[in-house]
C-alpha cells in the first residue's frame, strides 16, 4: 500500500471567525462599560417640606390713656395802628390858551371872461345887376360845354385807339386760327360764323360756343376745332388788355 499524502491548505473560514469573535468581544466590553456608568449615576434627591401650625400670638396689653394736656391761652392781638390818610394833591391849573390872531380877509379876485372876438366885417361885394349875372352864367355854361367836349373827344380818341388795338389783336387771332383750320370741300360762297370765346389772362382757351352758324355744320365744327388748337391765343400789344370773353367772327375766304 502506498502512503497517503496530505497537503496543508489554508482554511478560508478561520480568518472570518476570528474577526467575528473579536467584534463580539468588543461589543460586550462596550455594554459592560456603559452599564456600569449608567448604574453609578447618583440618585435623584427628593425634597420633603414639613408644615406645622404657627404658635399662638400672645395678646399685648393696651396702653393706658395719656393725661389730657390743656392748650395754652391764645395771645391777645396787638392793636393795629391807623393808616395815615393820603391827601391827594390838587392838579396844577391849566395854562390859559393864548388867543390866536384872526386871519386877515383875502380880497377875492374876480376872473373876468375873455372878451369875445369881434367878427371882422366882410368885404363889400360889388353890386351885380341882372345883365352881369346873365353874362356870368353864360360864360360858366360855355366853360362847362368846352370841358364836356374835351372829355368826349378824349373818350372817342381812347375808344378809337382801343378799337384799333382790339381789331389788330383779333386779326392776330384769326391768322393763328387759319393755320389750324381744315376747310370742308363743299363750301359755297364766303359764309360767316360767329363764336363766343372765353380765355384766361395767359391766353389759354377755356370755352368756345357757337353764337351764329355759317349754315354748314362741317365748317362750324372745323372753326371750333381750330380755335381750341390755337390755345394759347396771341397776346395783344402794349396799351391794350385782352378781354376774358370776346366775340370772334370768322369767314373762311377772308
Amino acid at each position: 500500500m502506498s502512503a497517503a499524502v496530505y497537503e496543508e491548505r489554508d482554511d478560508p473560514g478561520q480568518l472570518a471567525s476570528a474577526l467575528l469573535s473579536g467584534a463580539v468581544h468588543v461589543a460586550l466590553l462596550a455594554v459592560l462599560i456603559f452599564g456600569v456608568r449608567w448604574q453609578s449615576r447618583p440618585p435623584e434627591a427628593v425634597q420633603v417640606e414639613l408644615w406645622e401650625p404657627p404658635p399662638a400670638v400672645a395678646e399685648t396689653p393696651k396702653p393706658a390713656p395719656a393725661p389730657r394736656v390743656e392748650p395754652p391761652p391764645a395771645p391777645k392781638p396787638e392793636p393795629v395802628a391807623p393808616k395815615p390818610e393820603i391827601v391827594e394833591k390838587a392838579p396844577p391849573p391849566k395854562p390859559k390858551a393864548e388867543p390866536r390872531p384872526k386871519p386877515e380877509p383875502v380880497a377875492k379876485v374876480e376872473h373876468k371872461p375873455p372878451p369875445k372876438p369881434v367878427p371882422k366885417p366882410e368885404p363889400l361885394k360889388p353890386k351885380v345887376d341882372d345883365t352881369t349875372k346873365r353874362m356870368l352864367a353864360e360864360a360858366a355854361r360855355e366853360q362847362d360845354a368846352r370841358a364836356v367836349d374835351r372829355e368826349l373827344k378824349d373818350l372817342a380818341a381812347a375808344s378809337s385807339a382801343n378799337s384799333k388795338a382790339q381789331a389788330a389783336w383779333i386779326d392776330k387771332v384769326r391768322a393763328k386760327i387759319r393755320g389750324y383750320i381744315v376747310l370742308p370741300l363743299n363750301i359755297q360762297g364766303n359764309p360767316e360764323a360767329i363764336f363766343s370765346v372765353v380765355q384766361l389772362p395767359t391766353g389759354e382757351v377755356l370755352n368756345v360756343k357757337l353764337k351764329k352758324s355759317s349754315g354748314l355744320a362741317a365748317l362750324d365744327a372745323a372753326i371750333e376745332r381750330a380755335v381750341l388748337k390755337s390755345s394759347p391765343l396771341p397776346r395783344p400789344d402794349s396799351g391794350f388788355t385782352a378781354p376774358r370773353e370776346f366775340e370772334l367772327k370768322y369767314k373762311p375766304l377772308d
